[in-house]
């Protein structure tokens, strides 16, 4: 299997991308998908790509359905022979980890459920900090700006599914040790278009901040469920609360309640990681202004090219082999301030733990609330 790879690696290097692209949570994955693929085109247009290799990235429609997404990572391994994968959702990546293991390719997951970090961790990495971070980062935030003198009381509104529950148990074991009270854990289905009785629960429970793990239309749905029952609590959600349909269909519900945990640059840093993200703009107009989601395709697409360089410096070929071996070998990495740096070993594969609190407008528009930090071992400081 090895030499077959090599060989074709003189060509080619072979990108898999399982990724949503129809059905629900699919702006999401399309424009992942557009912002990993306009990375790659611009590494093989302004680069020559890698060492002359150009990269073709493969990618499949999963639909936000696990049978699909390991149908199109076992494709990837066998019939595709790709040198490293992206997957998509915390149950799509939890389902592909055993292929991913078995065929040994290096593998980023989209979502940074940190149940897929949970041992065996080989070949599969996140980009950046877990949803243990958005945990430890938004329970930080809430402890500084509560005024009262009692404890904080937080409600969690979440899916039913894997990703949503990803910030149950690492809240619950984070609030207990900061002092805060988890008053209420509503969930729902994802396909749910009203939520007045999960918000009447943690109304009556009294949760004065409630902490969402959801996608963009579900958010939505929260604010018209909150002036429904005239109920005004701080809402906060992790960096996948956003995508390019929010802040249309959120016109004159967003207002300016909703915080976020965004690990990320932000037009307003002027790093030199925000100079490429608006080269990419200008230079393929699939979005014109910052977003999320395709901030992270951009993301796990640099962290993908910085990961074959490395592996052709380290041992002179790209190989699925020695591209783990030299993720493995990160070390504080930098990206130009677009994604804390990043440091891999074998014994972790995390990414970074950096956090910063960011208060998202109506405009689109994102501002930083806090510095960035490390939750839990650097102090939280409110910068406006």
């Amino acid at each position: 299997l090895g030499s077959g790879i090599e060989a074709f690696a003189a060509e080619t290097i072979k990108i898999g991308a399982a990724s949503n692209l129809t059905g629900p949570a699919s702006t999401w994955g399309q424009f992942h998908a557009k912002g990993q693929q306009d990375y790659f085109n611009y590494v093989n247009e302004t680069k020559g790509g890698i060492e002359g290799h150009k990269i073709d990235m493969i990618l499949v429609d999963t639909m936000y359905k696990v049978q699909e997404a390991v149908a199109a990572v076992r494709k990837f391994a066998v019939r595709d022979q790709v040198h490293m994968i992206a997957t998509w959702g915390a149950g799509e990546g939890l389902a592909a980890k055993p292929i991913v293991q078995r065929y040994k390719i290096p593998t980023i997951n989209y979502s940074t459920s940190w149940e897929i970090l949970e041992s065996p961790i080989e070949y599969m990495y996140l980009p950046f900090g877990s949803y243990r971070l958005d945990c430890y980062a938004i329970l930080d935030y809430i402890k500084t700006i509560h005024k009262k003198n009692d404890k904080p009381k937080v409600g969690l509104l979440t899916y039913n599914n894997a990703y949503g529950r990803s910030i149950h148990k690492p809240s619950r074991e984070y609030a207990e040790k900061m002092g805060i009270e988890i008053v209420s854990i509503e969930e729902f289905p994802a396909k749910t278009v009203d939520l007045t009785t999960e918000l009447l629960r943690l109304q009556k429970n009294g949760a004065e901040y409630i902490f969402m793990q959801m996608l963009p239309a579900a958010i939505v749905t929260t604010f018209k469920s909150a002036d429904r029952i005239n109920y005004s609590p701080q809402f906060f959600g992790t960096w996948t609360s956003t995508d390019p349909d929010f802040f249309k269909m959120g016109e004159g519900l967003i207002r300016d309640r909703l915080r976020i945990q965004f690990p990320g640059g932000l037009p307003g840093d002027t790093s030199e990681g925000m100079k490429t993200m608006k080269e990419l703009w200008a230079k393929y107009k699939t979005v014109s202004s910052f977003d999320a989601a395709y901030w992270e395709g951009v993301t796990v697409g640099m962290i993908m090219e910085r990961a074959l360089r490395r592996a052709k410096e380290q041992s002179g070929k790209i190989t699925r082999e020695s591209i783990n071996a030299a993720m493995e070998t990160f070390n504080n990495e930098k990206f130009g301030g677009l994604v804390p740096d990043v440091t891999y070993s074998p014994q972790n594969h995390e990414g970074s733990f950096t956090a910063r609190i960011v208060q998202v407008n109506e405009d689109g528009t994102f501002v930083p609330l806090t510095n960035f930090f490390v939750p839990g071992k650097e102090p939280v400081k409110i910068i406006r």
